[in-house]
């Protein structure tokens, strides 16, 4: 009997990430066979609500898979994940070629309602409303050797009126700490050197048992596990932020000087009408805080464009914070309604020409003010973790990639050490900078060979796509 072959297409951010590796995993002990294109028997397309235009791409990447649908009956097209959550029934109505429908609460009913489509010859769809299995309890198949994305809770308490998270993804879920650092020592056995722990709003970790400090003692214990070189975490709220989780990033060696806090918009009348319960005094108090704890630390944040009633004051509220925060990367967003949002059906809205305008403004002032900041690190030698996304050999150049510790991309020259390999830490020097990356054209100044790296070498073809750590954006990191 022919293996059946999958591909699994990702929407979105980390956690969708994180998601769609237990869906290979789960595919994978069911007996499918990974392959890096749609001509798979199944097609499995995990979504993203939160993003512009994102049933535009879902139906736009379902429409060209419907020819090959016609050529070949026997193929399988799954829609699963936030979108999937939201349009339930709609999906099917737009695009009846699709075999199985599955919501954010049921990733692992995934093969057994493929199994129930081919003998039922007919469409399944299953949308829970209520998380049944925490997700990092499901099988997975991880993208990376090196790193790994470890989900410490899922869903959101939160009520952000631009945000959907909530009634797709539900209430928030914490996982037990013993669960998440079992999980961090087993990766860690097996070469994984850096960790991003995930959650809608991360650093809220323990509402559900009732200890406000649950995720500084969670750092502090990471901190503990020998061979765990890197400890990430995406994304915090403002509101959550306290002066304890800033102590264990100054005080845990392995937890990395960067600092992803979303901020959404500089000025408090629409942080207000965001329903954001925080104001630019506190967030800007946050900053300083772990500045002063932290002095290496690089701090990124997300900024909204264009909210409803965003007036011409508002916006230039948002442009001063920006030059007052010193962000190493802010990573700008265009206001667009979310049906299903509190914010989509409010009055004033911001008309799409000037949030175009206003995003371009703001893009000239960000890129301006991360290149100053990128020059600032020119001559210091800097620690590189060679990654695989990035870290592809340029032959014509001569460059790897890879990830400082305060997450700054650094692009590096490596002519005169051709066994660099993924997973491996190179220290260089930083020769210039530009807005989104800093650049080493001097000889390397060390490299330390790494487990990782050898199990990479050992994987002659590893199935390796990069495990996205440098991506900063949680759906999360705005609700």
């Amino acid at each position: 009997m022919t293996t059946r072959t999958y591909f699994v297409r990702t929407f979105g951010c980390q956690m969708n990430a994180h998601d769609s590796e237990r869906l290979s995993g789960l595919l994978e002990d069911a007996g499918y066979q990974a392959t890096d294109t749609e001509d798979a028997d199944v097609v499995v397309y995990n979504t993203c609500a939160v993003r512009e235009n994102a049933d535009n791409k879902l139906y736009g990447n379902l429409g060209m898979l419907f020819r090959q649908k016609e050529l070949r009956p026997d193929m399988q097209i799954a829609v699963g994940g936030c979108l999937a959550q939201k349009d339930r029934h709609e999906i099917l109505r737009r695009a009846p070629w699709v075999d199985v429908v599955f919501g954010t609460h049921n990733f692992g009913s995934l093969p057994v309602l493929l199994e129930r489509a081919r003998a039922n010859q007919e469409a399944q769809i299953e949308i829970l409303e209520a998380l049944e299995v925490f997700p990092s309890n499901l099988p997975t198949k991880r993208d990376s050797i090196h790193s790994a994305l470890v989900s410490i809770s899922v869903g959101c308490n939160n009520s952000c009126t631009f945000c959907i998270v909530p009634s797709l993804r539900g209430k928030e879920k914490d996982r037990k700490a013993g669960e998440i650092l079992d999980e961090i020592n087993s990766l860690v056995a097996e070469g994984v050197l850096e960790v991003m722990l995930l959650g809608q709003n991360v650093n809220s970790y323990g509402v559900e048992f009732g200890d406000k400090y649950a995720f500084g003692k969670l750092l502090r214990a990471c901190g503990e596990i020998k061979g765990l070189e890197r400890v990430r975490f995406i994304s915090p709220h403002p509101k959550d932020f306290t002066d304890d989780v800033i102590a264990a990033m100054a005080e845990t060696s392995n937890v990395m000087p960067h600092l992803h806090m979303p901020l959404q918009s500089g000025s408090d009348a629409i942080l207000a009408s965001m329903k954001r319960s925080y104001r630019t005094n506190k967030y800007l108090g946050i900053l300083e805080r772990v500045r002063k704890a932290i002095p290496d630390a690089a701090i990124t944040t997300d900024i909204i464009v264009g909210f409803p009633g965003e007036t011409e004051q508002d916006f230039q509220d948002t442009i001063d914070l920006v030059r007052q925060a010193r962000f190493a990367t802010a990573f700008t967003y265009k206001y667009s309604k979310r049906p299903g949002t509190p914010a989509a059906d409010m009055p004033n809205q911001v008309d799409p020409e000037v949030i175009a305008q206003r995003y371009e403004r703001l893009t000239e002032v960000v890129n301006q003010v991360t290149l100053e900041e990128n020059q600032m690190q020119i001559g210091k030698i800097v620690e590189v973790l060679v990654t695989n996304h990035e870290g592809k050999k340029d032959d014509a150049n001569a460059k790897l990639s890879g990830r400082a510790k305060d997450n700054r991309l650094v692009h590096f020259s490596f002519a005169d050490n051709k066994e660099i390999r993924p997973g491996d830490f190179v220290k260089v020097e930083i020769t210039s900078a530009a807005p989104f990356f800093l650049l080493a054209d001097k000889p390397i100044v060390s490299v330390r060979k790494t487990r990782a790296g050898d199990l990479f070498e050992e994987n002659k073809n590893p199935p390796i796509k990069s495990v996205l750590l440098g991506l900063p954006t949680l759906v999360g990191s705005k609700s």
